[in-house]
C-alpha cells in the first residue's frame, strides 16, 4: 500500500517539465533581445573601430617622414 502511494505521488518528473519550460522561456526571451538590440550594438562597436581606425591612420601618417 505505501509502495503504491509513492508511485502516485512521484512528481519528479513534473518538476523536471517545469524546469526544462523555464529554461525554454529563458532561451527564448535571450533571443529575442539579441535580435531586437543586435543593430543597435553593431552600430555602437562600428562607430567605435571606424574612431580608432582613424586614429590609427592619423598616427601613422603623422610619423611617417
Amino acid at each position: 500500500m505505501k509502495a503504491r502511494r509513492r508511485i502516485l505521488r512521484d512528481d519528479a518528473g513534473a518538476s523536471a517539465v517545469e524546469y526544462g519550460l523555464i529554461l525554454a522561456a529563458i532561451a527564448g526571451l535571450t533571443v529575442l533581445v539579441i535580435f531586437a538590440f543586435g543593430g543597435v550594438v553593431q552600430g555602437l562597436f562600428s562607430g567605435s573601430c571606424a574612431k580608432i581606425d582613424g586614429a590609427v591612420t592619423n598616427a601613422t601618417a603623422q610619423c611617417t617622414p
